[in-house]
């Protein structure tokens, strides 16, 4: 029977997700390189009959484990590795020992528990038709780890289908979360910088004072989203930083202003590029300056299969009740560098609820808090569920 006893045997193997993901939250690494994590993941894993790739381009690596009872479809399940540039505040006995690195948005427990549908999925290899990818993925929070990887040639030939989880610590505990369509948005930064005529502040007249044409563009910047853009196919342009000037009393030469545009569609998308191009161009010119204007590509939107979707909905409530799958009415301005394997495979990310059983989940730290903590006990879950989307769809594909 399919997924027979794969709770039973998640939650066996509880106190190993509990042990890696605590090894790992400890010595957190950033960026396309991962070295210790990667490590740690061998060795974990180095019992099972797995066949590894790894690439130039990062420290990623995809395990390969062989169904014996034949060739069949080629399913993907994918962990990301990396932590984030920030300070930990959770007084855990297991933080982060590295001074201004934590992994505060659970890649920790992603590796962890994909680490844990590897050894559930292998002792059930015998009755699998077909083949399992793990994709260890480093370099998520904003390095393009996942398309590194494609460029790589690791997903090569490319799968059938693609899952992953993402944890949410203020979300009910042990609920799965999923949509059809737009789950998360696309994110690009961008960088605009007025080029003015410095001078002395009490002649203002005799400069090109590039700090109030800076603040103008931040308000049309917002009009724009207001009057642009339908609110059915929505866009987020947030501008986080403005700087100019070095005292009180000098107009400076220029003034700079950086943030972030998110969008669900890739038209949007475009279109929030040409029209911060001609809102900040326009309103420099208008006033005799000119401005640098930086666009810095983040991920593309997180686009879910509908099928892929229906799939999760049937392995989560098979194993966990029809209570346990959460069906999302929006989808999240967050982004995902999933994104790239989902333009390419069909497939989907879910949420995995992380909050302690009991508690308030809507007063939890969320992620990229340096207070962000999980229940620990939800791990198991999460490592059934990746293994039985796996099952699932090499017994059935989408069906």
């Amino acid at each position: 029977m399919l997924h027979e006893n794969l709770i039973e045997d998640a939650k066996a193997i509880s106190s190993e997700l509990v042990t890696l993901r605590r090894a790992i939250h400890a010595e957190p690494e950033l960026g396309l390189h991962t070295p210790k994590t990667r490590d740690k993941v061998r060795m974990a894993l180095a019992h099972l009959p797995l066949e590894w790739r790894e690439g130039k381009s990062t420290s990623g690596m995809v395990a390969v484990l062989k169904g014996g009872a034949g060739p069949g479809r080629r399913v993907l399940l994918r962990g990301d590795m990396d932590a984030l540039p920030m300070p930990e505040e959770t007084g855990l006995d297991f933080a982060s020992q590295v001074p201004g690195a934590m992994h505060a948005c659970g890649h920790d427990a992603h590796t962890a528990m994909l680490a844990g549908a590897a050894e559930l999925l292998a002792k059930r290899a015998a009755n699998l038709e077909g083949e399992v990818l793990f994709m260890f993925q480093p370099g998520e929070e904003g390095f393009h780890g996942a398309r590194f990887m494609l460029e790589d040639g690791l997903l090569d030939p490319l799968p059938d289908a693609a899952f992953a989880l993402h944890v949410f610590p203020n979300a009910p505990h042990g609920s799965f979360g999923g949509r059809a369509g737009p789950l998360l948005a696309s994110a690009d930064q961008f960088r605009v910088v007025v080029q003015g005529r410095g001078g002395h502040a009490s002649l203002p007249h005799e400069t090109l004072d590039p700090v109030p044409v800076a603040c103008e563009i931040v308000t049309a910047l917002q009009a724009m989203i207001t009057r642009k853009f339908s609110v059915f196919d929505p866009a987020v342009l947030t501008v986080a930083r403005i700087a100019g000037g070095t005292t009180f009393n000098v107009v400076p030469d220029s003034a700079e202003i950086e943030g972030t545009m998110r969008s669900l569609s890739a038209q949007s998308r475009e279109r929030l590029r040409e029209n911060l191009r001609l809102v900040a161009a326009g309103i420099a010119g208008a006033h005799g300056m000119t401005c640098e204007i930086e666009l810095i590509e983040g991920f593309p939107v997180t686009v879910c299969d509908a099928r892929a979707v229906d799939l999760g909905h049937r392995v989560a409530a098979g194993l966990f009740g029809g209570e346990s799958f959460i069906a999302l009415d929006n989808p999240v301005m967050g982004a995902e560098d999933f994104s790239y394997v989902l333009e390419k495979v069909p497939g989907a990310m879910f949420f995995l609820g992380a909050s302690r059983e009991g508690e308030d989940w809507t007063q939890c730290c969320g992620i990229h808090s340096t207070r962000m903590m999980l229940d620990e006990a939800v791990m198991p879950r999460g490592a059934a569920m990746l293994a039985g989307l796996a099952e699932a769809f090499l017994a059935k594909g989408f069906d």
